[in-house]
């Protein structure tokens, strides 16, 4: 059986259909064995795998991104991080880091920052020295980080799937692991910078620097207002997703005037076509995942890999190997929705904390996404960039090598992700 529905997903993956299918196929085959389960059932599943109310957020901080991107904000916040650290030693690619970073607290989608930071960055980055593959490499990577820090949509599905965890503090627990991240490539860019002798780039004045920072107050406020209204509970994650749009609004359309008010529907019609293709892999995947639970597959196999009385460590190590893995081939909404059903009730029987195990789940996905053969962020690059898929992915170990050395470090120190709760 099991095998029968892994021959017919990679089969299908190969001859290039999207994942929604080879999941929805591989749902059909396992009803031929499971013929007491009507293929209503099926449906009904999908319904209720996207009537969450917190799934409403996935498509308003979306739409938010959207307009972001669309307007100035992106490049405000990178003229905002340059002038105080853009004449360092590797001071670009640091400027980098922070600016996905911040946008990153923004938008919540990797593939955006891709977008809004790494077209005028990767320009940048070129200008003073730095290798193509380099640049494209920091940018993917550090565009991961948007996967961890709040408005994480990584984090949102994991909550859907995990049930009694709260979203909220999700969020927050992925703020430590996210500046994490941030400073090792940070002191990376240094030390990168210093053995190559990249040249300095020019040092603002401290009158530019007010006049860059008066500039990005008001799209500092984003992550303000998320982060700090979710932390002292004035709203729910939802609400927050529902703010930031009326405050890319009024930002974007009425203060700054970047966008004029007929480009509400185009973009919206973006923002439609990016969330369409989230639900359907959200119906899909809950669809597939009730079904082998039924078929009570999760349970022989988290038996057949940890035993019948594995400790936390033990359980977080294979999850981590498995979400990892599963991330270098599928989009990791898809791997969160059908692994974490399997392994969160192991989990949480071994005392794994659920939130640790959500920021755990949440960095492997952020690291598959940039990691060869198939890490979404890769293609995401190669299309943004006009570049082949080699060259997006030659720069790419060292930052591997840090994200795997950070994963270690979270999954013993669990601190770094719940200090803040």
């Amino acid at each position: 059986m099991i095998a029968t529905m892994l021959i017919v997903m990679i089969v299908l993956l190969v001859m290039g259909f999207p994942m929604m299918v080879p999941m929805m196929a591989a749902s059909i085959v396992l009803l031929f064995f499971l013929p007491n389960v009507n293929s209503m059932f099926v449906v009904q599943q999908m319904m209720e795998g996207i009537s969450s109310y917190v799934l409403l957020a996935v498509p308003l901080f979306i739409f938010a991104a959207d307009i972001m991107s669309t307007g100035k904000t992106s490049q405000r916040l990178l003229d905002f991080v340059g002038a105080f650290i853009g004449h360092l030693r590797g001071g670009y690619a640091i400027t980098t880091a922070a600016a996905c970073t911040l946008f990153g607290s923004i938008s919540g989608s990797t593939q955006a920052t891709v977008v809004a930071i790494g077209t005028p960055m990767r320009k940048r980055l070129l200008s003073v020295g730095y290798k193509d593959s380099s640049a494209i490499a920091l940018i993917i990577n550090a565009s991961d980080i948007a996967l961890l820090i709040p408005p994480s949509i990584g984090m949102i599905i994991y909550g859907l799937a995990a049930p009694s965890v709260s979203v909220g503090d999700l969020f927050i627990a992925g703020i430590g692991p996210g500046l994490l991240i941030f400073f090792m490539f940070a002191i990376y860019s240094y030390i990168h910078a210093k053995i190559y002798n990249i040249p300095l780039a020019e040092k603002y004045s401290w009158k530019k620097r007010r006049q860059v920072t008066v500039k990005a107050l008001l799209p500092l406020g984003f992550p303000v207002i998320i982060v700090g209204g979710i932390y002292f509970g004035i709203f729910s994650p939802t609400e927050a997703a529902g703010i930031s749009v009326l405050y890319a609004l009024i930002l974007e359309l009425v203060i700054f005037r970047t966008i004029k008010l007929p480009d509400i529907p185009r973009i919206a019609l973006s923002t439609g076509l990016v969330t369409s293709a989230v639900f359907i892999l959200v119906a899909a995947g809950q669809a597939f995942s009730w079904l082998i639970s039924y078929a009570r597959i999760p349970r022989a196999l988290t038996e057949s890999v940890l035993g019948t009385d594995p400790t936390a460590l033990q359980v977080l190590i294979i999850v981590a190997i498995f979400f990892f893995i599963g991330c270098m081939f599928i989009d990791p909404i898809v791997v969160i929705l059908i692994l974490t059903p399997i392994f969160y009730p192991v989990a949480i029987a071994a005392g794994v904390d659920p939130i640790h195990l959500g920021v755990v789940i949440v960095f492997q996905a952020a690291l598959g996404s940039a990691t060869p053969p198939f890490g979404v962020d890769i293609f995401t690059a190669s299309a943004v960039f006009n570049k082949s898929y080699l060259d997006v992915i030659k720069g790419t170990p060292p930052y591997i090598i840090m994200l795997l050395i950070a994963s270690v470090l979270i999954i013993l120190f669990e601190e770094i992700s719940l200090f803040l709760l």
